[in-house]
């Protein structure tokens, strides 16, 4: 490719602006942006949910819905305008032209239809190939994104897959017909870090074969390792953009400089990310007595689990393996490890939402995973769980309010108006307002619903929370807000976190304790500074040198020329 043809805009933005509702005094959610990304050229855009970085993804994919209003002085893609396109026309550009990754993986994905089928969508839409020549471009997607044994996940439900492997599908879909132009929106939010490498070196060789990427992202590690220029969104406007190291050397905004002061692994364990207002009060928050434990006494116990189940083709596999943990009062257990490696099984059995094949729970000192559910159901609400995915745990009939409402004690809270104050009172501590209170999850962004699954949790004021992911979709402002408020928690209530996470720079932030998972089995654990200083296993070492870290001045991917030919072989048109 020539440099003249590399660095021309493939896709040009002047004055966007999207409003929904009223076309006059609608709501404007973008307003008035101005970006362009060229062929072999990677845009990265960063901001806080609501700041409009989505919107924009989906309407430069036609997905804005009927309600929005969409203005530009120009929106072209590869010389076409892409105002007033019509449906059709939309579809024929969709996938072929203009990939998309979308942030929801589970909501995205049919739960009805195998893996396969849905990777194997935009294929059957276009026309691509016979069946047969699509099912083997199915599983060479799958491969190529880092789904292990694809062929057997490629016949799974997308229930039956972990967070990870679900979003690694959704990237193989939207490679599948090698469009010129990738949209990812939050590509890498539900990885762990060593297929996050993966990822980050696949869309490295769309790059450098010339096609355009889009990063959207909350993770400034991930845009500094891929983009080459970055734009910060705040409030629907374009508040700074230029070069990655030039922006995250030399930011000019206050609000660029936040979110860089809000990676949680430029902080140590026991600080705060952000600067609390020392004229806000802070709240203090009663504690029944029949959760409360003193400091470090011993609430969790955790003995040889194993849990095995069968495949679609029919064989039987041990993905839980004579497992061993405890957790002390006070203290927060960070799990670590590649999707598939266990994590997410281990938790659904602390929580009782899966059986053990063998081994036990205790609770307090108490039988916990071998008792009836009837006997089970009074001690519930000691443990708690802030779920890897939101949206699919909750009632989408209900409003906010009622969600966070059905999970506090009748007990405690027996008026409707404690219930009502209550419910202002969570919402507050995770970051939103009065005015969500009668929004319904699907109206709120992937940030927002992710706090209001975290005030959902705290609700019944639990002795163990167990945080699946909390972080996962959110940015680094509301992260770090959302860690700050973990923390002040635990300090106040000497509530007890089990911390499931992919990023091992929120587990290095949050965690006492680590436990590091692989293949269904624990390899190490120990203390949080002593694992990430020496870690004694070949794996840990793995993970830790995987770990992305902003960077200053942006980091290339350490391919080879023999691995860089043969990917760009397999991706070539």
């Amino acid at each position: 490719m020539s440099q003249d043809n590399k660095n021309r805009p493939l896709l040009e933005i002047e004055d966007l602006r999207v409003r929904f509702g009223d076309p006059v005094t609608g709501r404007e959610v973008v307003a008035g942006i101005s970006l362009s990304v060229a062929a072999g050229e990677c845009l990265g855009i960063v901001g806080e949910s609501g700041s409009g970085k989505s919107v924009t993804a989906r309407t430069l994919v036609g997905l804005t819905g009927r309600h929005a209003h969409v203005s530009a002085k120009r929106l072209t893609f590869n010389g076409e305008n892409l105002l007033g396109l019509s449906d059709r026309k939309w579809r024929d550009i969709r996938g072929r032209e203009i990939g998309f990754v979308l942030q929801d993986a589970l909501v995205s994905l049919d739960q009805l239809r195998p893996v396969g089928r849905e990777v194997a969508e935009p294929l059957r839409l276009h026309g691509w190939g016979n069946r047969a020549l699509r099912e083997e471009r199915v599983i060479d997607l799958l491969g190529q994104v880092g789904v292990p044994e694809p062929a057997m996940r490629a016949r799974q439900r997308p229930y039956e897959l972990s967070g990870g492997l679900r979003q690694r599908a959704l990237i193989a879909s939207a490679i599948a017909l090698d469009p010129k132009l990738v949209i990812a929106d939050e590509p890498t939010t539900a990885l762990d870090v060593t297929v996050q490498a993966q990822v980050l070196d696949l869309l490295e060789v769309l790059k450098q074969r010339g096609d355009a990427l889009i990063l959207i992202s909350h993770d400034l590690a991930v845009v500094s390792r891929l983009a080459d220029r970055v734009a910060v969104m705040k409030d629907g406007i374009v508040v700074e953009q230029g070069p990655t190291s030039k922006v995250l050397r030399d930011p000019r905004h206050d609000y660029t400089r936040s979110l860089l002061a809000a990676v949680p692994s430029s902080h140590p364990r026991g600080t705060r990310l952000l600067l609390r207002d020392p004229t806000t009060p802070r709240t203090k928050i009663a504690r029944p007595a029949q959760t409360a434990l003193p400091h470090g006494e011993r609430i969790l116990t955790v003995e040889h689990l194993t849990k095995r189940y069968r495949g679609p083709d029919g064989i039987t596999r041990t993905v839980v393996d004579d497992v061993s943990l405890h957790l002390d009062a006070g203290e927060t257990l960070g799990i670590v490890g590649e999707s598939g490696s266990g994590k997410t099984t281990t938790a659904r059995m602390i929580l009782a939402l899966t059986q053990p094949d063998e081994g036990r729970i205790l609770l307090r000192g108490e039988e916990w995973s071998s008792l009836p559910e009837r006997d089970r159901r009074s001690r519930r609400p000691l443990v708690s769980v802030i779920y890897q995915d939101p949206l699919s745990s909750f009632d989408p009939r209900w409003s906010v309010g009622q969600v966070v409402d059905d999970a506090l004690s009748r007990e405690h809270y027996a008026s409707a108006d404690s219930r009502r104050r209550r419910v202002r009172e969570l919402l507050g501590e995770v970051g939103l307002g009065i005015e969500h209170l009668d929004r319904r999850p699907l109206q709120l962004s992937g940030g927002q619903r992710q706090r209001v699954a975290i005030a959902r949790a705290l609700a019944p004021e639990p002795a163990v929370v167990v945080c699946d992911e909390p972080v996962a979709a959110l940015d680094v402002s509301i992260q770090a807000q959302v860690l700050d408020l973990l923390c002040d928690l635990q300090d106040q209530l000497g509530v007890s976190y089990l911390f499931i996470s992919h990023d091992l720079g929120v587990i290095q932030h949050i965690s006492d304790r680590v436990a590091v998972m692989k293949d269904g089995r624990v390899v190490e654990q120990g203390e949080a500074s002593a694992v990430f200083a020496s870690p004694r296993h070949d794996y840990t070492r793995r993970l830790l040198s995987s770990l992305p870290t902003p960077s200053f001045e942006r980091v290339e991917v350490q391919t080879t020329s023999v691995e860089r030919e043969l990917a760009v072989g397999s991706l070539r048109r």
